[in-house]
């Protein structure tokens, strides 16, 4: 069953849709940008149909100032009370014991910097979003990915040769992936270290060919995160959706097996007589 909640916000009133369902742990769905709750293309509204489909309850809300919520839009820095707000309405509707953040682009960010303090059991991040460019170009790995792909294509060959190419961008794109990569900034340096933060209960996914997604996997080399690669080029797996649904369900039953496996061994302790 789906229905309409209001919850209250620090001075204002928050809109969310819930899908329930029978198990206790749960699924809060974050929207990046200034995404309404259904997502791109009503996207996040047929994933939570799917993921309630399965037996888990999903909530989608809208942040103070996006959609039907009231407030001032503050961006995704300032979603943490949002969050918060959130996961204690998603609890006193529902009475699940767990909840898992997912969140796509600046929403992983959000989730991965606040998710703690607003009480989350777990994240699961998409796409990352780590900084701006300080051009119009996309991030230096993903400008590599993308000529890596033409040069294995002999018909790019044609049509360089035929110089059917722009050649002024193709310069601007070599010059910024042969330049030395720049130190983390502000932003991505605090996100990479609270999601380490997480430890376990962080898992993250990422569109193979996403302009974001590649610039994470670059950006985190070295962290040891679990990630799990997605064959497709869209942000917000408009072509992939079973995909997606696979591996959010994995995350959750991954999380209902530990719980359970936790709680089978709190009873084959033994216990001290009185």
């Amino acid at each position: 069953m789906r229905r309409l909640i209001s919850f209250p916000c620090q001075d204002a009133t928050l809109i969310g849709t819930l899908d329930e369902a029978p198990h206790d742990t749960g699924l809060l769905i974050v929207s990046g940008g200034n995404e309404p709750r259904m997502g791109a293309h009503r996207g996040q509204a047929l994933l939570a149909a799917r993921i309630a489909g399965r037996g888990f309850p999903v909530l989608r809300f809208d942040r103070r100032g996006v959609g039907d919520s009231e407030g001032f839009n503050g961006g995704w820095e300032s979603s943490g009370p949002d969050i918060a707000a959130a996961v204690a309405a998603f609890t006193q509707a529902t009475g699940v014991a767990r909840i898992i953040g997912f969140g796509n682009c600046d929403a992983a960010s959000a989730l991965a910097m606040f998710g703690q303090a607003a009480d989350l059991n777990g994240v699961l991040l998409s796409n990352p979003w780590l900084a701006g460019e300080p051009d119009a170009l996309p991030p230096a790995a993903a400008i590599r990915r993308h000529y890596a792909r033409k040069l294995a294509n002999p018909a790019e060959w044609l049509r360089l040769a035929r110089g059917a190419v722009d050649f002024g961008r193709l310069r601007q794109g070599l010059t910024k992936i042969a330049a030395p990569p720049a130190p983390l900034d502000e932003t991505a340096g605090p996100l990479l270290q609270a999601i380490e933060s997480w430890g376990e209960a962080a898992a993250i996914i990422v569109a193979r060919g996403d302009a974001t997604g590649v610039a994470f996997r670059a950006a985190a080399r070295g962290y040891g995160f679990a990630m799990e690669t997605l064959a497709t080029d869209s942000h917000s797996y408009a072509d992939a959706m079973d995909l997606l649904e696979r591996a959010i369900l994995g995350y959750l039953d991954t999380t209902l097996s530990a719980q359970s496996s936790a709680l089978h061994d709190d009873r084959s302790e033994p216990q001290n007589s009185v």
